[in-house]
């Protein structure tokens, strides 16, 4: 409400009333232009009130949203459902235009200023993370993969001669698939065996640079984050070969925003060598929904070329998910989660560690690897052949997602290369092994629960190695044939979620909160989800006694 009308309310409503309220939205108002001021992060989070007030007002200037406007053209922000339009928050019109992600929109200046803002706080957040020099970013609505094919894609402009990528390998098809699309051919470099970690092997690298000529390589594409055994690339070694042949280097960075370890490593290759891009998930790094990037590097005019390359306009969806978490979270609350991450990786590798000893194996040793952590997996393996895979099955059953079994000896063809020993990140690695993570929102409840199951299907397959492993072969060729064994365990896993749910609901409803329900506005939520947690093991219980 401007002040004329404030002035005009006055007439209605006590005139001390109003100006208690002109002053309470002012507050709001505050938050907005200290955003707009400094296109920083703030330091405190937002309430909702103010994020939505932000998103209200952004929305009213896109030329959709405009009182008696008259649309006669192919696009014009007509939404038929209403759920989708505030789903949006009748952000329309997406960012960019035909030409230029990153352009202003004449018809869409809420948007178009969405767009700069959630740029420049993601910018921040990155300097925040750990790579103090960086310069240039954007949103992009694509997931890592195809990310990196508009780096490469990039990169011909400048490198036409270029038709090798130099690639130290990794097996996720997403990567490989990534310089395929883009129509470039792979030079994979395989992995060194340094005691239990996959490391990079920087001199076959320089020396294939020199076989195939630097003139013919498009770029050098490296990797932070990954699954141990593989640790992240030797970075700055690699970013002093690009320097010194005069080669691009882009940088798979897809869940290391949260690693400080990984944010160093591209500082440093930064500071010393060259790195021209470095590509993050968002929802891998800031908790949002699939489907978005960020593209960023220490040169603003590549960034920005990488951008134009981009044809035509984009969904806002990534950019809006992002951009309200970050108010939500503020840089406290970011900082905050990944303090509580670390502390958990050292928690998980604890109890991973014990685990492993108390049924003969052991935690791999891979202290370059800060987020991901392995398993050995040999003493089941060399009973009977299938009991790996068999742990995996098991442990999806058993609600414990995000886990990895890697059995020995897999090959797979992706887009006509064959990796042999995928999976493993080398052709031969020493044991069959078992991943798991600690990202960004674990919780130490979290880990307790993955290790309370595993311990329970470690015990059980071994049970059945002895007395039952005809039942364990069945059970592994058709994942539908559930043992009653098996059964009453899940029926114990959901008993295990009510449990919870109830701790946690009786945690949150202190007595004078029930009393009062005033206090921390995100008890409400808190209680829901919880409840909602006991109603899934309650169901589910129902469904296997029938």
């Amino acid at each position: 409400m401007n002040s004329e009308n404030a002035s005009i309310s006055e007439r209605i409503v006590s005139p001390s009333y109003i100006r208690q309220g002109c002053q309470a939205r002012r507050t709001h108002e505050q938050l907005i232009r200290l955003l707009l001021e400094k296109g920083k992060c703030p330091e405190d989070g937002w309430d909702e009130s103010t994020i939505e007030l932000f998103l209200h007002e952004l929305a009213i200037m896109d030329s959709n949203n405009f009182l008696g406007n008259c649309g006669v053209g192919e696009r014009e922000g007509r939404v038929f459902s209403s759920l989708v339009a505030r789903r949006h928050y009748r952000l329309i019109h997406g960012i960019g235009r035909s030409g230029d992600i990153a352009a202003i929109q004449p018809k869409a200046a809420g948007s178009s200023l969405l767009n700069r803002i959630t740029n420049s706080v993601v910018l921040d957040m990155l300097k925040i993370a750990g790579v103090k020099t960086v310069s240039s970013c954007f949103v992009v609505p694509m997931a890592t993969g195809m990310s990196l094919t508009l780096c490469f894609l990039t990169l011909r402009q400048k490198r036409p001669t270029g038709k090798y990528i130099i690639w130290p390998r990794i097996d996720q098809k997403s990567c490989f698939k990534s310089m395929i699309t883009a129509g470039f051919e792979p030079v994979v470099i395989e992995n060194l065996l340094e005691g239990d970690e996959l490391r990079t092997d920087v001199q076959s690298i320089e020396s294939k640079i020199k076989e195939l000529g630097p003139e013919n390589i498009l770029c050098v594409h490296s990797t932070t984050s990954c699954f141990a055994p593989r640790v992240p690339d030797r970075l700055e070694e690699l970013a002093m070969i690009c320097d010194k042949y005069g080669i691009p280097h882009i940088v798979n960075n897809a869940y290391g925003v949260q690693s400080s370890k990984c944010m160093h490593l591209i500082q440093q290759g930064a500071r010393i060598g060259r790195i021209d891009a470095f590509v993050q998930s968002l929802d891998k790094n800031f908790m949002v929904p699939v489907g978005g990037a960020i593209i960023a590097g220490f040169n603003e005019s590549f960034v920005q070329e990488i951008s134009r390359m981009y044809p035509g306009r984009a969904s806002a969806s990534p950019s809006l998910d992002v951009l309200i978490t970050l108010l939500s979270m503020g840089s406290k609350g970011y900082r905050k989660l990944l303090q509580e991450r670390k502390d958990t990786y050292t928690y998980l590798a604890e109890e991973l560690k014990t685990l492993a000893e108390a049924h003969g194996e052991r935690l791999l040793k891979t202290t370059h690897n800060p987020i991901s952590l392995a398993m050995s997996l040999q003493g089941i393996d060399q009973q009977n052949d299938k009991a790996v895979t068999l742990l995996g099955s098991m442990l999806f059953t058993r609600q414990v997602s995000g886990a990895r079994v890697v059995p020995l000896g897999n090959e797979q063809t992706v887009s006509g290369h064959v990796f042999k020993g995928f999976m493993s990140h080398a052709t031969e690695y020493p044991c069959p092994y078992l991943n798991a993570a600690a990202a960004i929102g674990i919780t130490k409840q979290d880990v307790d629960l993955c290790i309370k199951r595993l311990d329970k299907c470690l015990k059980n397959i071994k049970k059945g190695q002895t007395d039952q492993s005809e039942k364990l072969e069945t059970e592994s060729e058709n994942p539908a044939v559930i043992s009653e064994d098996t059964l009453n365990e899940m029926a114990e896993s959901f008993n295990e979620e009510m449990s919870i749910g109830l701790k946690r609901v009786v945690s949150v409803l202190s007595f004078p909160y029930l009393n009062s329900f005033g206090g921390d506005e995100r008890k409400p939520k808190s209680v829901i989800k919880y409840l909602n947690r006991i109603s899934s093991g309650l169901m589910m219980s129902i469904i296997f006694i029938v």
